[in-house]
């Protein structure tokens, strides 16, 4: 079985924006946010995952990749 794995960082860094200040736009703790940007979670709510994408602009395929299990 594969796997999703979090491109938080990525998307992040191309847009040059902060875990403080993505946190702050999201309304999430950073605590929970760096877990997202680490994978150390194993689920995401919808609403977490709309509002990180408003806050970036970007699309959920932007920061979630499937990885296939060898």
């Amino acid at each position: 079985m594969g796997r999703i794995i979090l491109r938080l960082d990525r998307v992040m860094a191309d847009r040059k924006m902060s875990l403080n200040e993505l946190a702050e736009r999201v309304g999430i703790s950073n605590v929970n946010l760096s877990k997202l940007k680490n994978n150390k979670v194993t689920a995401v709510r919808f609403s977490t995952l709309s509002a990180i994408c408003e806050a970036l602009d970007c699309q959920p395929g932007d920061i979630l990749e499937f990885e296939k299990e060898d």
